[in-house]
Formats: structure tokens, sequence, C-alpha cells
């Protein structure tokens, strides 16, 4: 049997979307115990915490406020897991939740419960993929480590994300994604000089840990496949996702120079430190990048500014001459960039093939020609009857480029046809029912 995963691009965005908060949990106390599982056609399963008062006020299928202390579950016609964080509420949904959840449907089980086990081990049996994001050693607990479900389906890939690792001596530790970024290494360099480090913006740490377990994944599900060729030959295997490490891996240079010559790099602020010139730039309405690192940019980014001696001198033809004289170079470029608009210092720029950009707010990018030409920014009308815009499908594939096809379900919205689709009986989804297991 081939893979069901359809690697469309819209596949690939889903499954960066759903990690993306399902690994922001990672390691999360668990509210009394109460969890929430997402699953696929039932072929993709991946299950995730919730926790915070952040999740409070948002609704249910059936219309009643969401109670933090259940457990959530989706399945999905595409390879997901996902846990939203509620930032705004609108029709005491997030909107948030509209991007992370389209192209799923959502089911409701409590974990805690056998019952809830059970189901979840139905859904295992016909499962590419699995994705958790419990505290390490919690879903051994119940009966539903990677152990005990490969045996069920030897072919089960099995994602797990958690702050540290499942091993190691900070494995129990609870982690969050700015944990991650701090131990990575991250917030270490996102600083002015001699300043408080700050947050990136967005939690850039659960994003790369969600990106790593992708690749992860689709690497064990090519080796599985292509390691045998039969009907159902080929074994899954289990995926273990840090957080820290996902951030400490995109660390660049920092280990090998550290090693190399004993050098930590330090907090830079805006500049590209050992790039010149790399930074932001005051113009009179705001601020703008320049990227006039190559030898040939330089020189016409000093022609852009009127200032061929710089451009002109032997000792800044390379990099190595700039990085010496760096506080020459960004004056320079201050001096002219703070005596135009940003729009008239973006145009010269442009005419003179300097790479440049002006800082974009998210309404900057709603309005931006090119977003709207490569169709980045769509607008969906919701179950809930109100539209919205969010992003469009990353990456775009030439066959297979992917779309919306249906927009985010309540929660639990498809519990009852999706367990009956998995043999689940009409009178034992009524019982389950009643004794909150959905």
């Amino acid at each position: 049997m081939q893979t069901k995963l359809r690697m469309t691009s819209l596949g690939l965005l889903a499954f960066v979307a759903g990690l993306l908060w399902t690994s922001t949990l990672a390691a999360a106390p668990t509210p009394k115990g109460k969890q929430a599982i997402f699953g696929g056609k039932p072929q993709y399963v991946g299950i995730a915490s919730w926790y915070g008062k952040q999740h409070q006020g948002m609704k249910m299928a059936n219309g009643k406020p969401f109670d933090r202390r259940k457990l959530t579950a989706a399945a999905w016609n595409m390879p997901l897991g996902t846990v939203v964080k509620v930032v705004n509420l609108k029709n005491g949904n997030s909107v948030w939740w509209e991007v992370q959840s389209r192209n799923k449907q959502s089911v409701t089980l409590d974990l805690t419960q056998p019952e809830g086990q059970d189901i979840l081990r139905e859904l295992v049996k016909e499962a590419d993929v699995l994705i958790e994001n419990f505290r390490p050693g919690k879903m051994e607990e119940w009966g539903l480590g990677y152990e005990d479900l490969k045996k069920l389906n030897p072919r089960l890939v099995m994602a797990r994300i958690s702050g540290y690792g499942q091993d190691g001596p900070y494995r129990d530790r609870p982690g969050f994604g700015i944990i991650a970024e701090s131990m990575g290494g991250l917030r270490y360099l996102t600083a002015e000089p001699g300043r408080v480090p700050v947050r990136v913006g967005v939690s850039i740490g659960d994003t790369l840990a969600a990106l790593h377990a992708v690749i992860g994944i689709l690497m064990a599900l090519y080796h599985r496949d292509r390691s045998h060729r039969d009907a159902r030959g080929g074994e899954g295997q289990a995926i273990d996702i840090a957080l820290y490490e996902s951030v400490f891996n995109c660390m660049e240079s920092l280990l090998p120079e550290y090693s190399a010559f004993n050098a930590v790099r330090e907090a830079a602020g805006s500049a590209l430190p050992g790039i010149v010139p790399s930074n932001a730039y005051p113009c009179k309405d705001g601020w703008i990048l320049i990227g006039g690192n190559g030898d040939g940019i330089f020189r016409r980014l000093m022609k852009a500014i009127a200032r061929d001696d710089l451009g002109t001198a032997p000792d800044l033809a390379s990099n190595d001459g700039r990085v010496k004289r760096v506080a020459d170079i960004d004056g320079a470029i201050t001096a002219w960039t703070q005596a135009r608009d940003k729009t008239e210092a973006l145009k010269v720029l442009g005419d003179h093939d300097v790479p440049s950009g002006a800082i974009y707010s998210i309404a900057d990018i709603a309005a931006d020609a090119q977003y709207k030409a490569r169709e980045m920014i769509l607008n969906i009308t919701t179950r809930d009857g109100y539209t919205v815009d969010v992003p469009g499908i990353v990456p775009k594939l030439s066959a297979t480029p992917g779309g919306i096809r249906n927009t985010a379900p309540r929660l639990g919205e498809d519990t009852e046809a999706v367990l009956q689709r998995a043999g689940v009986k009409a009178e034992t989804i009524a019982d389950l029912r009643a004794k909150g297991v959905i």
C-alpha cells in the first residue's frame, strides 16, 4: 500500500502549521490529566495537551464554551497536529484557528479514560503518522508509547516533540518555546549591545521545532516506503524532536567559531556581525534595511549615495577591510538615508540594484502587490459566516499546488463522523458521550 500522505504544498504548510503550537506546549504541565488528541483521516493522528488561560473562551461545535480541562482531538485529510493559541477571539473563536485548522476535521477524546485510549489505538492501526507533545513518559503511562503502538501498526511513524527530548538529565523539565530559544543560543543574540535580550516577536522556537519534525516525518516515511516495496512492508520509527535542539541547529557558525577561536558571538542589534554593510538605517519616516555586503553591491551602494570615494577606496574593496571601517561606512549611509523618506531612498537604491527594503508591518503586508500577485493573502468565509484574510500556501508546487478545500471546524464537530468511519457503532458513540469520553 502506498503511503497515504499526499504531499501537496498545502500538505507541507499543514504540517508546519499543525505542529507549530503542538510544539509550543511541548512539556507543559497537564491540567488535571486532561489532554488533547488530534488525528488524521484516520490515517494521520497527532496528540497535544491544552494548557493555559489563553485557550479559554473558544466554543465547541455544540456552541458551549471550550473547557481547557477537556481533551481535544482532530482528524484531518492532511497530516496535521495542532494546538491553537488564542490571541484574539471572533464570535468566541480564535481567528488563528481558521489558519491552523483549515482542511481538518475535529474530534474530542479524553485520553485519561480507558475508552479514550482504546479509540486512539483503533485510529493508530491505520495511521501513517502520530504526533504527540506530552512530557516524556506520559504516553508510556497510558500504554500508548511507541513500543506499544508499533505492535498495533509496525508502519507507524511517531513524532515526539518536547522541550528537552526523550532522554538526558533535563527530559522532565517543563519547557516552552521561549526557554528553548534561550537555551538554544538565540536569545543571547537578539538584543542591542549591552541591553536586555528581546524575543523575536513570534514563537520562532516552536516553528523551528515544527520544521524539524516535518523533516523527520518525511524522512521516516520515505525510508519506510523505499526500503520495502511490498504491499504492507516497511517499518516506521519514532522521531525525537527537542525544542532547544531545533533552535541550536539554526545557530549557524556559533559553535565552530567558539571551538576554533574561543570566540563568543555577542548581540549586535540589527547589524550582521562580520558582514559590512548590512544594517537598518533611519529615514525621515521610518527605517529601511540595506544589504550591501557583496563587493560589487558595495560599490553600487556607494555610487547610489554619492560616496564613490568609499566605493573606490582600495582598503574597502573586500569585506575584511570594510569590517575594520564599519563605523565610517554605516555613518555615511545613515547621513544619506536621514535626508530622505523611505520611498525616495528605496527608489534610488533599487535603481542601483542594491538589495534593500522597508520594514513591513502586517498592514503593509496585507496591502503589498507582491503578496497579492502570489496569492499569499487569501480571503475566506468561516463556518461562523464572517470573512477573514489568511496566509496563502507555502511552498508553491507546480504539479500539486494545494488549496483550501474546507474551512476550520469547530472543536468536536467531526467526532461522530470520524468514529463511525473507524467502525465505532452509534450506540457506543452515545455511551462515550454520556461518559464524557468524547
